[in-house]
């Protein structure tokens, strides 16, 4: 029997992907210690991957499909197919952006004030992209995780995606600027499209998702 392996983004989109799949008429089951979820269509194996390495691994073929965020694709440059753009994040069905952030009381003030500093970020091509198109010359480093504490004792400025800005604000950091706005993607591999059977699966897939989203924002009203 065929099977379409199809990557779940593991960790802040998790939850937000299962239920939309739900909406869409896919029941998926995540235990906490297996990277196998179990979904109700015999044709589909998930796997639960982290979304920095859901695009390359669909370009390298060991997905045929997965979902993962526009920010994660550009970084690693993966060469995917795109099938849809899903416009939802961790708490909602909205865009997230990744911004350049500093601590409040900073002497930074636009982009040009970043020459010559440190910045942290996960996202360190993409940050690396937007400083050289600005002309800026600073030290981008990665981060392994909780970067809003790393200014300003380690770092000057932190690159870091942000849903609603809470968190920055929590941290007592402001925006100096946007480098781009991210949404979720649902990409496949090239070759698994030219495969008849893989590509009509994730088109139905595709367009399934496509129509539980674009449901979420409309409201039926029923006149008596």
């Amino acid at each position: 029997m065929k099977k379409l392996k199809l990557g779940i983004p593991k960790g802040s989109l998790q939850a937000s992907t299962t239920e939309l799949f739900k909406k869409a008429g896919f029941t998926i089951h995540i235990s906490e210690r297996s990277y196998k979820p179990v979904i109700d269509d015999e044709d589909i194996e998930c796997l639960l991957i982290r979304a920095q390495e859901i695009p390359r691994y669909v370009e390298q073929g060991v997905l045929d499909a997965g979902l993962s965020g526009e920010d994660w694709i550009r970084e690693t440059n993966a060469n995917v197919q795109e099938m849809c753009e899903l416009t939802y994040a961790k708490t909602g069905f909205g865009k997230v952006r990744l911004v350049i952030a500093v601590p409040e009381n900073s002497s930074i003030k636009s982009i040009n004030d970043l020459n010559g500093k440190r910045i942290a970020t996960e996202l360190v091509n993409v940050t690396k992209n937007y400083l050289k198109k600005h002309k800026i010359e600073a030290a981008v480093e990665f981060s392994w995780g909780a970067t809003e504490v790393k200014v300003p004792d380690l770092v000057d400025a932190i690159s870091e995606l942000t849903e609603t800005g809470s968190s920055l604000e929590a941290n007592h950091l402001r925006i100096v600027d946007t480098i781009m706005e991210s949404t979720t993607k649902f990409m496949a591999n090239k070759k698994s499209l030219v495969d008849i059977w893989k590509k009509q699966k994730i088109e139905n897939i595709a367009l399934l998702l496509k129509g539980a989203l674009l449901a979420e924002g409309n409201v039926g009203l029923k006149m008596i």
